[in-house]
């Protein structure tokens, strides 16, 4: 189980089954917008297409890690694994 950074900008996860015929991926980025507070990027699909994807705002960078690494936990819980 390889352990996250202190303060990551940029989280990819996998799970691949094989038998089940399933290979997702699951990618968290912050980037900061033009009016002083952070975006949460959220992709999300089938390994090899462009996927899904939803942007979440926040005020500051803080709330956003917080969420990040919440969603991270979850999307562990489910078989998620880091990648690289």
């Amino acid at each position: 189980m390889q352990q996250l950074e202190l303060f990551p900008e940029d989280i990819r996860i996998e799970r691949v089954d094989p038998e089940a015929n399933m290979y997702r991926f699951y990618r968290l980025r912050l980037m900061p917008d033009l009016f002083g507070g952070v975006s949460l990027l959220r992709e999300w699909g089938r390994i090899g297409t462009q996927g899904r994807h939803r942007i979440e705002l926040f005020e500051d960078a803080g709330r956003a890690a917080d969420a990040m690494v919440s969603l991270y936990r979850a999307k562990q819980k489910r078989g998620y694994q880091l990648v690289g």
